[in-house]
């Protein structure tokens, strides 16, 4: 790392007490390594990790932009989640700990009961004719239950869809079409905010329309009366009595390149790319990301407050703190039920060491004041992390010192549902300045472009690309390879386009922008402008729409509409209304937008483009840029 005289800004530095204890102690040192011998340095974290076979070839870039790792490697990401533990003391450390929304309900599993349940959980699944490559859609909230099925699937060789238990109908529907599942797992309901959400039946409409589905597996959890089709329906817990689920479940041996799982995330068009993660390089990824960003300890009890059906969970709830033999702590609710003390109160009953959240949650968690967390002992917390979008300085100064109390260094990462783990990121031995994730991580080198490619002066505004492949990077988007190549390695040829924007200051630190194309992150969750607008233009009054993000206190982007009306169609508050609601309805609540407006028309190019960059400088006062392309 540079010199501390050389670093420039406000800059904070690890205690000597961090530095003595982290896994890595010279950042530089491995960084060279890695920088000399990318594949000798990927190879040495994959030995870290046992293997059925070792691999032939580290990294096969012969048919670029669909590289292959540990090519020839046979392996089963579970293997190394579980079933080597078992072989240790580790079978008796537990590997989650949970506790309900209020607080009532308290559950453990020590790796070897983790076992337990992802054998019988695996075992059902197989009895419902659920073969290897074969797709399973889970649409599940919090509970220890996500965490099995997906290690389910994984074990016997499936590959899991997880749909976010907070999308609607139609956004579940089209996400079992495009995978083609033949099972569903879900449960009766949730509860959020001390409501009950009634997922099961958000399901039976959904599969109105997906004739793939055979069988939909029901967990028990708010104990509400749900229909039941009992040709296709079944109870996990009645399930689980049958001595079908009850035998031993061997792990499948898979190949490093076979599917793990697929996870849509929104693009710039309507549909949600499936982004498409492999077992071999998404396991030695997360593994070694998680070892040396958050410097993990066999004592360490981490939490991940991010939910399982996005990729933090996949990588940093489920599979990198199992890889890594860790406690993990979940938790059903949010951070601000019943009283904003909550998170706190989780954090002192459970002597939590390794926190990671999302800047949305701190900034909203900052309205409170410091009374709250101030109530609870929070001396057992030794590193902090965010995740999701970029930390503005204000909220990192009030984590770091009110919840860190100015002695716990704060881990900014930057990465994508596509990337599958960190790619700028600190350690723990390295000099922070706010709002910035400072470098790329080991093997990764990352640049900052204009329109043509040529790497922009420092300090100067442009589009974010990496250089390198890197393990747990998506193979593909599947079943659209032209897609892939289109979306990330055909702008900048032999560069992998991120989609943001960012800068770089002279110290090499990397400081995220944001997003480039139309792609809004609401309180970090990525929601594509055309999903927002084919919403409204669902609705009969509505004939066209735009959507543009602006600046937002709490989720840092909210969502702004404008309206052309249908004839014989009036605006009106409570038309505004509605359409809010018809959009959180069709795609997710997280995507109600902020206002409806309703206008006589919408800027566009010639060709018929709507031009939101316009709408968006309008709405901010900006100047708006080069217009000669407008229609008028």
């Amino acid at each position: 790392m540079p010199d501390k005289t050389q670093l420039e800004g406000e800059v904070y530095h690890p205690s000597a007490e961090v530095v003595a204890q982290a896994h890595i102690k010279d950042w530089e040192a491995i960084a060279e390594h890695a920088r000399n011998d990318l594949q000798g340095f990927w190879a040495e974290c994959a030995d870290e990790l046992e293997w059925y076979q070792k691999w032939d070839k580290v990294l096969d870039d012969s048919n670029k932009p669909f590289f292959k790792w540990f090519v020839g490697g046979k392996v089963n990401i579970v293997h190394n989640c579980i079933d080597r533990h078992l072989k240790t003391w580790r079978k008796n450390k537990l590997a989650l700990i949970w506790e309900s929304e209020d607080g009532k309900e308290h559950r453990t599993f020590s790796y070897y009961a983790m076992n337990r349940e992802v054998t019988r959980m695996a075992n059902i699944i197989k009895s419902m004719g659920v073969q290897k490559g074969d797709r399973v859609t889970i649409y599940l909230p919090r509970i220890p239950e996500i965490v099995f099925a997906m290690l389910a699937c994984a074990k016997i060789g499936a590959v899991h869809s997880v749909v976010f238990a907070g999308f609607s109908t139609d956004a579940l529907q089209g996400r079992i079409e495009d995978s083609q599942s033949r099972l569903v797992i879900t449960c009766d309901g949730s509860f959020v905010n001390g409501k009950v959400i009634e997922l099961k039946r958000t399901v039976d409409e959904a599969l109105k329309r997906c004739p793939s589905v055979e069988n939909v597996i029901v967990i028990k959890r708010v104990g509400h009366d749900v229909p039941v089709d009992p040709l296709r329906d079944h109870w996990y817990h009645a399930l689980s009595a049958l001595p079908v689920a009850n035998g031993k479940c061997p792990t499948e041996m898979m190949d490093a390149e076979d599917p793990l799982y697929i996870l849509y995330t929104s693009g710039s068009t309507g549909k949600p790319k499936a982004i498409l993660h492999t077992h071999g390089g998404y396991m030695v990824g997360t593994y070694a990301t998680l070892k040396y960003v958050f410097d993990l300890k066999d004592d360490d009890r981490w939490w991940c407050a991010a939910d399982p059906g996005w990729v933090t969970g996949h990588s940093y709830i489920v599979y990198g703190p199992m890889l890594n033999g860790a406690t993990s702590f979940m938790f059903e609710g949010g951070p601000a039920y019943p009283y904003p003390n909550r998170w706190w109160q989780c954090v002192e009953r459970y002597g939590i060491t390794v926190f990671y959240t999302a800047p949305t949650a701190i900034r909203g968690l900052m309205r409170f004041g410091e009374a709250w967390p101030n109530k609870h002992d929070l001396s057992s917390l030794r590193l902090l992390g965010t995740v999701g979008e970029p930390i503005n300085p204000e909220a990192w100064r009030w984590y770091h010192r009110v919840i860190g109390k100015s002695r716990c260094p704060i881990m900014d990462t930057w990465w994508q549902t596509e990337t599958g783990m960190f790619m700028i990121t600190p350690t723990p031995v390295v000099a922070l300045k706010p709002g910035s994730g400072t470098r790329p991580f080991f093997g990764q080198e990352a640049e900052v472009v204009n329109e043509n490619g040529d790497p922009v002066p420092d300090g100067e505004e442009g589009y974010l690309v990496l250089k390198h492949p890197w393990p747990a990077m998506l193979r593909t988007i599947y079943g659209d390879p032209d897609r892939y190549v289109k979306q990330y390695w055909s702008k900048y040829p032999g560069r992998y386009l991120t989609g943001d924007s960012a800068k770089r200051d002279k110290d090499g630190y990397f400081w995220i922008i944001g997003r480039v194309d139309d792609v809004i992150n609401v309180s970090g969750h990525r929601l594509g402008t055309a999903e927002i607008e084919s919403a409204l233009v669902s609705h009969p009054a509505v004939a066209e729409a735009a959507a543009i993000g602006l600046p937002h206190e709490i989720k840092g982007t909210g969502i702004h509409c404008f309206c052309l009306l249908r004839a014989g169609h009036a605006p009106s508050e409570s038309l505004a209304e509605e359409l809010r609601q018809h959009v959180a309805q069709h795609i997710s609540p997280i995507a109600r937008p902020e206002t409806v407006k309703f206008v006589d028309k919408l800027p566009k190019t010639r060709s018929g483009k709507i031009m939101r960059r316009v709408l968006k400088a309008r709405a901010l006062g900006m100047p708006e840029g080069d217009i000669s392309t407008l229609e008028e």
